[in-house]
């Protein structure tokens, strides 16, 4: 079956992200922000960077290597035009973090916004190990289920409304366990809350 995100346009998910009824693209970009400045990694792993949001918030003089990942071409072209010189080394990677053709050599940290929603989470940590230099840190955003709201939030963008069949909630729990069965140990958790009331759990790992 063809991932939904291949067929959602840039501008409809970059649309969705900003309206107000959404309101999670600036969240997220100082959520971003605030784990770059803690960690200031010299090299950096973004898992389903779509068209970079946050990426104007990275020290290019502190991260000199910048690695996209995503599944859909389009959103890395977008990236490349935003940001291709931004960087000193800008490496944009096209494909599933699933899939063992997916390689590139290990970052500091490596940042996952909601992107577990939609793998298989003991295979992606696997990959994330194999990509994390040793003392390095695996940053994870993961979206909260709410009583009163739904998994994908409505929009005017309505492409987005596929993703609701395919959107699986990660317990927290379930990922720090999951994590350190994988050499990932838990530093901290924490959860941040747009201004529409939608939840999202903020969890930093670091490989031993």
């Amino acid at each position: 079956m063809k991932n939904p995100w291949l067929d959602i346009a840039l501008a409809d998910y970059e649309g969705h992200m900003s309206s107000p009824g959404v309101a999670q693209a600036r969240l997220l970009a100082d959520i971003f922000a605030e784990q770059l400045d803690i960690h200031k990694p010299r090299s950096l792993a973004v898992l389903g960077c779509a068209g970079g949001n946050g990426f104007e918030r990275i020290a290019s003089d502190i991260t000199r290597r910048v690695v996209g990942v995503d599944l859909n071409g389009e959103y890395l072209n977008a990236v490349r035009v935003r940001f291709g010189t931004g960087f000193g080394q800008l490496e944009l990677v096209e494909g599933d973090i699933q899939a063992a053709t997916v390689a590139f050599a290990p970052v500091d940290l490596v940042y996952a916004s909601l992107i577990l929603e939609y793998v298989d989470v003991a295979s992606t940590l696997r990959r994330v190990r194999d990509v994390l230099n040793p003392g390095g840190a695996f940053v994870t955003v993961v979206q909260l289920p709410a009583v009163h709201l739904p998994a994908v939030t409505l929009s005017p963008y309505t492409s987005l409304q596929v993703l609701e069949a395919v959107m699986r909630f990660v317990a927290p729990e379930d990922l720090r366990a999951a994590a350190e069965h994988n050499g990932l140990r838990q530093l901290s958790a924490a959860t941040r809350q747009t201004p529409p009331g939608k939840r999202f759990e903020v969890q930093v790992f670091r490989a031993a």
